[in-house]
């Protein structure tokens, strides 16, 4: 991994932004310590999706009870005397 301080990152962020495409991670540091990582982005995909959502439980039978419960507790918008109209 590269590192280069914040002030050489701002002048050379083309370059920098252009290292991050081809793979690379750069560490960007202010006074001598690491504040930033940029990376390349991971892709989102609908598999990824679809493996996250697998791992999740399917929603019990008593779910949808569970959510009308919560509405029926929610209470009308009343007068906000603090808000400006």
């Amino acid at each position: 991994m590269r590192t280069v301080t914040a002030t050489h990152a701002s002048r050379g962020f083309s370059d920098l932004l252009d290292a991050v495409e081809h793979g690379e991670t750069v560490a960007i540091t202010r006074g001598g310590h690491v504040v930033a990582e940029i990376r390349p982005a991971v892709p989102a995909t609908g598999r990824s999706l679809r493996e996250a959502l697998a791992a999740v439980p399917p929603l019990d039978d008593t779910f949808g009870d569970d959510v009308a419960g919560a509405i029926a507790l929610l209470v009308p918008e009343q007068d906000d005397a603090w808000r400006d109209d």
